[in-house]
């Protein structure tokens, strides 16, 4: 497991194999933050995009105690896989909310109402 400077140095590296065009109007950046964070449903958050209209712009937070919670068996290797794969599908929240489409957060929805079904069913 990564510690968290072991983790925030890796996804700098993660970001800088990135197209910078990825990054348009990104004017809040990409912050690890160490919380471990639940939605209402108690899954874990593991990143977030944000668009704020009161100043902060868009950014995107990991947050590093989810991700060690819901990886916690997960190799370096593993794990850098999936801090690779949590930065990327906020990019395409980020690069989707500059188009003006949702297909990501639709299907976000639809996951998580599957989840929440399947574990009403268990």
């Amino acid at each position: 497991m990564l510690t968290y400077d072991e983790a925030k140095q890796v996804l700098t590296q993660i970001v800088d194999t990135l197209p910078e065009e990825i990054f348009k109007e990104l004017n809040g950046g990409i912050i690890l933050l160490e919380d471990t964070i639940e939605d209402e449903n108690e899954f874990l958050i593991l990143g977030q995009y944000h668009v704020e209209y009161n100043g902060l712009g868009r950014y995107i937070t990991i947050h590093y105690g989810s991700m060690t919670e819901a990886f916690q068996d997960a190799t370096e290797t593993e794990f850098i896989q999936e801090l690779t794969d949590v930065l990327k599908h906020e990019l395409i929240h980020h690069i989707e909310d500059l188009a003006g489409d949702r297909s990501l957060e639709i299907q976000d929805e639809i996951d998580i109402a599957e989840m929440l079904k399947h574990m009403d069913t268990e």
